[in-house]
């Protein structure tokens, strides 16, 4: 009865344990690049986040050291986890809307926002698609699920676990990050919008030479060809600029904050 006494007592620690670590990495799961896209279900979402506590549960150390297995204790550690891994997610998730974003933004300076803008769970234009899609896959060839336990086991000691986090910090660091992925989607972009801008005074110059002249039927398949060789060309140097990124936040995701 001694050892069954003790071998319920372990398991259930173990179990709250585990719960403790599902309640911030579920949230996150839910909004990882790759893992938490429209077009995966719920089910393989679950699936990952109960991988994901798996493993780290026996890496982060006892987060409950008291054991208290009470409603207001569980009522706490629910709200402040799913708080901290809703954080943590949301950071992640600014890097897919910036990279979508580029993709808007150079569709829509070579006027080719709307060619193929339905053919993702998310309405995109055509090269909008292409480096989402190609992101995804970068990320996921270069370890993203590796980086993701990384990444929570440091958030425990930037966001302890039961504590929310000081509301001023949150809001610094959430304008940071929000300006840091407009940054760089209009740094990704920048490439199509000085080609566009080019091309733009290009055809405004040819119109004031020969008014006669119908320069939108000769210039469309210009910057159309030209927009394609040009992501072509430079779309690797755009992924490698977008993953060094995003590994650089899950290496330090707290580097905008005070």
């Amino acid at each position: 009865m001694e050892n069954a006494a003790a071998l319920f007592g372990w398991t259930e620690a173990l179990l709250w344990q585990g719960f403790l670590v599902f309640l911030r990495v579920g949230p996150m799961v839910s909004l990882l690049p790759g893992f938490g896209e429209q077009s995966v279900s719920v089910r393989v979402k679950l699936g990952l986040a109960l991988a994901f506590t798996l493993v780290l549960s026996p890496i982060v150390g006892t987060i409950d050291p008291q054991g208290t297995y009470t409603l207001p204790a569980l009522v706490r550690y629910a709200a402040t986890e799913t708080t901290n891994g809703l954080l943590l997610g949301i950071g992640v998730r600014l890097f897919v809307l910036a990279l979508q974003t580029a993709g808007s933004m150079a569709a829509q300076a070579t006027s080719l926002a709307q060619i193929f803008g339905g053919a993702g769970a998310e309405p995109l234009p055509a090269i909008g698609h292409v480096l989402m899609v190609s992101g995804l896959a970068l990320a996921m060839m270069m370890g993203l699920h590796v980086r993701v336990v990384q990444l929570l086991v440091l958030s425990y000691d930037m966001l302890p676990a039961g504590q929310f986090p000081v509301p001023s910090v949150v809001s610094q660091w959430g304008i940071s990050q929000v300006s840091r992925a407009f940054s760089l989607a209009f740094t990704l972009a920048a490439p199509f919008i000085i080609i566009s801008v080019l091309y733009n005074l290009t055809l405004g110059v040819i119109n004031r030479a020969m008014p006669q002249l119908m320069v939108a039927f000769v210039g469309a398949p210009v910057i159309t060809g030209g927009a394609m060789a040009l992501l072509l060309i430079i779309s690797p140097v755009i992924l490698q600029v977008w993953v060094e990124a995003l590994n650089l936040f899950m290496a330090n995701p707290f580097t905008g904050a005070p």
